[in-house]
């Protein structure tokens, strides 16, 4: 415990900052991630590792999705695989700072596996819908365009706000973080990666799944829309 307690000690310091980020990622992912970082930290695994932990948790739910009959247990099973896999996500970054810092290889995996692992999520969604049609009500081919445009919404949501962080001009050394926005955090829980996560708990319920992942998609599509206002607006004013 001397290890993982001092590591738990020096995380704590070294958090990235709260703004723009919901409330689920601030108070539940980032604190679970920081035990996996400092468990991780004992047993001497590198940041790429815990990336690719986190890789084998996220696509051995998202396979379960596509290949396995829907059922209370399987929900609770793919729910469960995908939340330690999101933790773990957390984990990789935390571990790199409480080893001194990250690499370019480093960071470029972890956001390969997380387009990768987005993209797959709804694409699995959409061949259960196809191989499961009695379970989940989706005999008429419209159902079939749900995973399609939720996909596109999540897909252009992760790549914007990428490439967003990316084109805008860093803050000045010494400057200081703004505070984080309690009714913002509230506000982005629909578009919280760990909140649609919850969803998979339903997947017993066949319809009633079917209705909440196309309620999520369809308030994904508004932020997308919200997002891309506010980012080409932000980068309106930059001047390269």
């Amino acid at each position: 415990m001397g290890r993982v307690g001092t590591a738990l000690r020096e995380l704590r310091g070294a958090q990235k900052s709260a703004k723009g980020v919901s409330l689920y990622s601030r108070f539940v992912n980032r604190p679970a991630g920081r035990y996996l970082a400092a468990g991780a930290y004992a047993l001497g695994l590198t940041p790429n590792q815990v990336t690719l932990v986190s890789a084998a948790f996220s696509f051995a739910a998202v396979a379960a999705v596509a290949l396995a009959a829907p059922s209370w247990g399987l929900g609770v099973a793919v729910w469960a695989a995908l939340a330690v896999g999101f933790a773990f996500d957390s984990a990789d970054g935390q571990l790199a700072r409480l080893r001194g810092g990250g690499s370019a290889a480093g960071e470029w995996l972890d956001h390969v596996v997380d387009a990768a692992k987005l993209t797959a999520l709804h694409a699995c969604v959409l061949i259960a819908f196809h191989r499961f049609p009695e379970a989940y009500g989706t005999g008429s081919d419209g159902w079939l365009l749900v995973p399609l445009g939720f996909q596109f919404a999540a897909v252009v949501t992760f790549f914007g706000g990428l490439l967003t962080e990316k084109l805008k001009p860093k803050p000045a050394p010494g400057s200081p973080a703004a505070a984080p926005s309690t009714l913002r955090a509230v506000a982005l829980l629909p578009v919280d990666y760990g909140v649609f996560c919850l969803v998979f708990l339903l997947l017993g319920g066949g319809t009633l799944f079917r209705w909440a992942y196309a309620g999520l998609g369809a308030v994904a599509a508004l932020f997308l829309l919200a997002f891309l206002a506010k980012w080409f607006r932000e980068l309106s004013a930059v001047r390269r």
